[in-house]
């Protein structure tokens, strides 16, 4: 079952890159970010009331305001302002470093041990990007856009760590309340940066909106905080190395971008590193502490 959401997780999340990058020709960016999140989480919220699910309570809330902070307000704000200027395929790579980001704040926070093997498959996911971001055509991706990317990488690297040192909830509400606040977030950074709260205008958007709140949003996070109870920090956040073939692969058809040669190599090294620091360990880590060996039993009866 972990496997199957994981797999889950990067094809609609590879989707997801594509679709903002469609949805920000209509809305604007902070605005559509914050829209998308008030109304899945709402909806999440619905499905908790009528479950009568309770919300978290005292560390478990505090745990959750920081999920919410981190993984919709800072990561999407980032994100979404990125995807104005980026390809969906070079977004993707750049969000494939969150696993050396997680590795690197999993050791910092104490959360897993130092391991060669998953330092070496970062190295080799860095170096694909690399890879990518020097050849010619890349080379005029405005480096502002790179760099928020890059932030919002962070920020879900951040976020994984927040679920794994704080005590469990049920993942309804644990992503209803989430994306709520990240919500709030989002609208308060539109607000400021002044922009012009205006819906779709065409029937397109409208059905990629509503892909993004059902499927990108409710179901997808669902399934990531599924994954990150069944394995490490640092395992899991390899799925972010494979969403980038999913995006690239996606934008070429809907969006008409093209896939160069560059992102041909740099997407075996990448692989490479998908392969020694994740796949080539043997079985996956279980849990390794009471609260982690909580979380994994909560998700697997829900």
């Amino acid at each position: 079952m972990t496997l199957l959401a994981f797999l889950g997780v990067v094809f609609v999340a590879g989707a997801n890159i594509v679709a903002v990058r469609f949805t920000n020709e209509d809305i604007p960016p902070f605005f559509g970010a914050g829209f998308r999140f008030g109304v899945a989480g709402v909806l999440l919220l619905a499905i908790a009331a009528f479950r009568r699910i309770p919300l978290p309570r005292q560390r478990a809330l505090v745990g959750t305001a920081l999920y919410g902070l981190l993984a919709f307000g800072g990561a999407m704000a980032l994100g979404y302002w990125a995807l104005v200027s980026l390809p969906a395929g070079i977004a993707g790579l750049i969000i494939a470093s969150v696993p050396i980001l997680t590795l690197f704040l999993a050791r910092i926070h104490g959360l897993e041990p130092f391991r060669w093997r998953g330092l070496v498959g970062g190295l080799l996911t860095l170096a694909g990007i690399a890879i990518l971001l020097s050849g010619p055509v890349e080379a005029n991706v405005p480096i502002g856009s790179v760099l928020a990317m890059l932030g919002g990488a962070l920020c879900l690297a951040e976020a994984s760590i927040v679920v794994k040192r704080f005590p469990p909830c049920h993942p309804v509400t644990f992503n209803g309340l989430g994306m709520a606040i990240g919500a709030a977030v989002l609208l308060v950074v539109s607000l400021v940066s002044d922009e012009q709260w205006t819906l779709p205008s065409r029937g397109m958007v409208w059905l990629a909106v509503a892909y993004m709140v059902l499927i990108g949003s409710v179901a997808l996070f669902a399934m990531y905080v599924f994954v990150l109870k069944g394995w490490t920090a640092s395992r899991a956040s390899y799925q972010f190395v494979l969403i980038p073939f999913v995006a690239a692969l996606l934008g070429t058809w809907l969006l008409g971008e093209t896939i160069t040669g560059g992102f041909v190599i740099a997407g075996a090294v990448v692989l490479s590193g998908v392969y020694v620091g994740a796949l080539s360990a043997g079985k996956a880590p279980v849990p390794s502490s009471p609260h982690q060996e909580a979380h994994a039993q909560r998700c697997s009866t829900t």
